[in-house]
């Protein structure tokens, strides 16, 4: 008999809502039966895509026994990560406390009140000789302890609660610029100059801190006061861009990249997609490709944007938010092939070469004799030879396979990501239609997700289901993206539809100026996750760090430098300038994990790029000319000046000239 989860849009929550588990969502409601209970909580939080997701699920919540043993003695509550990421993030920092992993599933055992005691990721149904131990031991042993001794639970519990709260408080340090050149050299240092990317695995795409070390090379030597830094810099850019295209962790044949590789060479990816990770890489190859012209580079961005058109659009405009890592009865079945299925498709001389060039053999690199393809071809005219190979076997998967699961929720957060990129790519390889895509993306989130209120402010909602419309309050990330991404249409979109720029300027501020109102902590430093009045779980946290995608802080400093460039409104300064000593200490101990912060600081210091165009017409030249210049923020828009251009940096503005080349002299 279905369970309460029946009833919800999110595809993660429907998925458990046929187990014995007597499920709840997040709610008051749930909290109140524990209390009256006195029973204590069980919170799984996961998504639709992940993979041990499904292992657990499949292994413990759908087994009539083990999930008698929770209904017996829990409150069981599942989570959406992706709807409720102020929930998923505070049980994340409880279980990184206690054990100092995390990830999903996320298991999380709590008093009635919902504050954590105790937690993991992934148990097993009984003992696999592995360490961990089995679920139903778990359950046991957690019921006994909270009705033996259920005060040293409570301490456990207020101790948490305390060290999260202050988490929320940094002290800061008066900023320097030294202190990007201590993040650059930090970061630099832990690249893998053998594979690429930082550290060993698992590795994480990370866009964000490319973007970062990119943007400290428009830095002059001498304030970087290293001459040999911006080498550095620029070769594990390259080096880490290049090791991601070429490898499994990039879909070789379909397009778009998986979540993480689980080895270090980029080989063998955990194979959900996800479209925030996408989003982003599409800029930091936009970037890369402005330094090099490197085909390959603009190839991934094509190719990832087919994807996201042919497997993720919405009819409204979005994108939805993420295909499963899991199909046809295994991880990865979808993506892995072997030689003989090959050489039934191509035929044995085109599969020789394909087979060749991508890595597949006959003991393959995956299970079961399959590989993971991976281009080992170093030459890219012999890629471009295959084109009509990898379309042939993309359609024959297509055809033949079982296709992953599609979540369909379109997210504020995600989709502004994706505009923010797709406007920047779309302007720099002179393609109309990708931002034209990016608007259609942007106006969406204007017109199905954002409310107009009465009282001088716009009011975000985070989630949008076709079937059911938009849910869930917004949370900072998603003022401060949407933001970003009408700011990233409005700098360029004057170029395709002149004049058009200041409506989506005005959006962003809208977007920013509510954020600031909604979102401040007005007794300390930063700006908290959740808005003020919403309810959230055991308090209101600040997102200081980096994950998966950019944290809230990060992103208001971005939005503010943009913004206060535009309108030099000293509110918007002031606030950027109150963020700052929060992250000077963090630049020099784990730059890596405020790499975007850092990022929007270092792009501050350059000065935001603002050009002006007296004529339409003038936009080609100027574009061409940008094209072939380093990536910087910039907007480009058309205006009333007298000459036909004008150049400001920061809050100083150049004099107006007639001509490109005057520009740049």
């Amino acid at each position: 008999m279905p369970n309460r989860l029946v009833i919800e849009s999110s595809l993660y929550l429907r998925q458990h809502s046929s187990q014995l588990v007597d499920w709840y969502p997040w709610s008051q409601l749930a909290i109140s039966k524990a209390k009256n209970k006195n029973k204590p909580m069980l919170i799984s939080i996961g998504y639709s895509a992940c993979h041990w997701c499904h292992v657990m699920a499949q292994e413990c919540f759908d087994d009539p026994y083990i999930a008698e043993l929770m209904n017996k003695h829990f409150v069981c509550v599942k989570v959406d990560r992706e709807e409720r990421p102020d929930v998923d993030q505070v049980y994340m920092e409880a279980v990184q406390m206690l054990d100092q992993r995390g990830g999903w599933p996320l298991n999380v055992f709590c008093l009635p009140d919902g504050r954590p005691f105790f937690g993991g990721t992934y148990f097993p149904p009984k003992d696999l000789g592995n360490g961990l131990i089995p679920w139903p031991q778990l359950l046991m042993r957690i019921a006994e302890h909270f009705r033996r001794s259920k005060d040293d639970l409570v301490k456990n519990a207020d101790a948490i609660e305390k060290n999260i709260l202050a988490a929320n408080e940094v002290v800061g340090s008066p900023w320097s610029i030294s202190d990007i050149t201590d993040a650059v050299t930090g970061i630099c240092g832990a690249h893998d100059d053998d594979y690429g990317g930082f550290g060993k695995a698992p590795k994480f795409p990370p866009a964000m801190v490319l973007n970062f070390l990119r943007a400290t090379i428009e830095l002059s030597q001498d304030r970087l006061e290293n001459s040999k830094l911006g080498d550095r810099v620029n070769s594990v850019c390259h080096h880490t861009l290049k090791a991601m295209a070429h490898g499994g962790l990039y879909d070789q044949f379909g397009g778009g990249f998986a979540r993480y590789s689980v080895d270090s060479y980029w080989l063998i990816p955990h194979f959900e997609k996800m479209l925030y990770d996408n989003a982003q890489l599409i800029d930091a190859y936009t970037r890369g490709w402005l330094d090099n012209k490197n085909p390959l580079y603009e190839a991934i961005i094509d190719e990832t944007i087919e994807w996201l058109d042919r497997e993720l659009c919405s009819k409204h405009g979005g994108y939805f938010s993420a295909l499963d890592a899991d199909s046809g009865g295994g991880e990865g079945r979808y993506y892995v092939w072997c030689p003989e299925e090959m050489d039934a498709v191509l035929g044995p001389s085109v599969s020789k070469e394909v087979k060749n060039a991508y890595n597949i053999t006959m003991e393959g690199n995956f299970e079961d004799g399959y590989s993971t393809p991976s281009l080992v071809e170093p030459d890219f005219d012999k890629r471009i030879k295959l084109a009509p190979a990898r379309k042939k076997l993309r359609e024959h998967r297509e055809l033949t396979r079982s296709a992953p699961a599609r979540d369909p929720k379109l997210l504020t957060a995600w989709n502004s990501l994706l505009a923010r990129s797709m406007a920047e790519a779309g302007f720099y390889f002179n393609r109309s239609d990708w931002l034209i895509s990016a608007r259609r993306v942007a106006d969406f989130i204007w017109e199905k997700l954002t409310i107009e209120s009465n009282d001088a402010r716009i009011y975000l909602k985070s989630v949008y289901y076709e079937d059911s419309g938009a849910s869930v309050d917004g949370y900072l990330h998603d003022y401060a993206l949407a933001a970003e991404a009408f700011l990233a249409i409005g700098a360029k979109i004057d170029w395709l539809d002149a004049g058009a720029s200041q409506v989506y300027i005005q959006r962003a501020k809208a977007c920013l100026d509510s954020a600031l109102d909604l979102f401040e902590d007005i007794h300390s430093r930063g700006y908290f996750f959740t808005a003020d009045g919403a309810e959230a779980p055991l308090a209101r946290r600040k997102e200081w760090f980096d994950n998966a995608t950019p944290s809230g802080n990060s992103l208001m400093l971005h939005a503010l430098s943009a913004l206060y460039t535009l309108t030099g409104e000293d509110r918007y300064e002031t606030a950027f300038s109150n963020l700052l000593p929060a992250y000077s200490d963090y630049s020099k101990n784990i730059a890596s994990s405020v790499a975007h912060a850092l990022e929007a600081i270092t792009v501050h210091h350059q000065g935001v790029e603002v050009y002006r165009l007296s004529e339409a017409s003038l936009f080609s030249t100027l574009r061409e000319n940008l094209a072939n210049q380093a990536w910087k923020r910039r907007f480009v828009l058309l205006s009333n000046s007298k000459m036909n251009f004008q150049l400001c940096v920061g809050t100083q503005c150049h004099r107006e000239v007639d001509s490109v080349e005057e520009l740049f002299t």
